[in-house]
């Protein structure tokens, strides 16, 4: 099958996984984002720069990338330089947990908590190649009709995933700004991953990283995309999301993520998800009728 254009659609419609192939001239910005999902991207061309939470990475053609459900990330590219052109995984839990096997974990890749953990993987030219040859299978089985189909995409992405977590213990060579300002911005997010429940602003982050909050503010929007209280706000709401995901209540949570009042995180989660609390509870949840 040819590429696809640029979707900006950040939710899975399809059961299970989901694999693009796209190709675009020109793409606008993405926004700063998560799924509740796991992501592989295989960059084939382009000139790319990812922001995975405080992470800066240049990728290059040939190069895969980890994100996890936990983690805000936004790519930024220079179309001008050449097309830019790649693969995209997106898998749900649900089916990882069900592939996996109590000796083979396969999101044992994507987990933060592995030795050496980092989203960008570095390729060896026979590793592309492996990579590239089962992306490039499976998307031909994608949408086929053919007998056997279902079966093969499965056994492919299983291939798939079991060849990333083996390049991943074996190497995880991942690349970081290693800047002064990438080093305050990362201890200005590192503390907003910790203390997302408590009071937080502007003036408390500039004084845990001994600058100024103009230079923080400045640094925070050119390293991460996005300005200081986006990024809690963002924070706050994944979290939220993922605790009333695993059961619990809209009014047990709200104020464990740093909202003051119930009003106001029905106010925010309804503008960034397009739902109130409530209705994303019970949306995964239709027999829990005490969702306030």
């Amino acid at each position: 099958m040819d590429p696809q254009n640029f979707d900006p659609r950040q939710v899975m419609i399809r059961p299970g996984f989901e694999l693009q192939f796209k190709r675009d001239a020109y793409l606008q910005g993405v926004q700063l984002h998560h799924h509740d999902f796991y992501e592989v991207y295989f960059l084939l061309s382009g000139d790319v720069t990812y922001t995975i939470e405080s992470r800066l990475y240049q990728v290059m053609p040939g190069n895969l990338l980890l994100i996890n459900p936990r983690e805000l990330h936004q790519v930024c590219i220079r179309p001008e330089m050449s097309a830019y052109e790649r693969y995209t995984l997106w898998i749900d839990p649900q089916l990882l947990h069900k592939l996996s096997t109590d000796k083979s974990d396969l999101g044992r890749c994507f987990d933060p908590s592995r030795p050496n953990y980092g989203n960008l993987l570095r390729l060896k030219s026979e590793e592309q190649q492996l990579i590239r040859f089962l992306f490039e299978t499976l998307w031909r089985e994608y949408d086929s009709g053919e007998y056997g189909s279902d079966l093969l995409r499965e056994s492919l992405l299983t291939q798939l995933l079991v060849a990333v977590n083996r390049m991943a213990e074996q190497d995880s060579e991942h690349f970081e700004a290693s800047s002064r300002s990438s080093r305050m911005v990362s201890t200005a997010i590192a503390y907003v991953n910790e203390h997302y429940g408590d009071p937080l602003s502007l003036d408390l982050l500039a004084e845990q990283c001994y600058v100024s909050k103009y230079h923080l503010s400045h640094e925070f929007n050119r390293q991460v995309g996005t300005s200081v209280h986006r990024y809690i706000l963002k924070k706050r709401l994944l979290n939220a999301r993922q605790l009333m995901a695993q059961g619990e209540l809209p009014s047990q949570v709200y104020s464990r993520c740093g909202f003051g009042d119930y009003a106001g995180f029905y106010r925010a989660f309804r503008s960034e998800y397009g739902v109130g609390p409530r209705e994303y509870v019970l949306s995964i949840h239709p027999s829990n009728a005490l969702t306030r």
